[in-house]
């Protein structure tokens, strides 16, 4: 768990306005589903969603290393920057 900023974690409010795309996304595609749609036309819109959902974490991961990871790799606590990395390198491993 984080201990670098929890009073000061970056905003991801953004991303609000994007994943209500992606919810009604979503919806679109449980109707192309329930109607029996064409097939490929009901994977185009979930690779859509998957493309959309990418870009979302990749803005946030960037603010993370941009802010809370700068600021512990800067610092002069060697255990908190070890705990960080290790960290990120648990994150990429649940990405695989």
């Amino acid at each position: 768990m984080d201990t670098c900023c929890k009073e000061n974690y970056p905003d991801h409010s953004k991303e609000l306005r994007r994943l209500n795309r992606i919810l009604g996304q979503v919806e679109g595609i449980k109707k192309m589903i329930t109607e029996r749609r064409y097939c490929p036309d009901i994977m185009i819109q979930l690779k859509a969603v998957q493309s959309a959902t990418k870009s979302i974490e990749a803005n946030i991961l960037q603010r993370h290393l941009k802010g809370c990871v700068t600021k512990i790799l800067a610092g002069d606590n060697t255990k908190e920057a070890e705990i960080k990395i290790e960290e990120l390198i648990q994150l990429f491993k649940k990405s695989k």
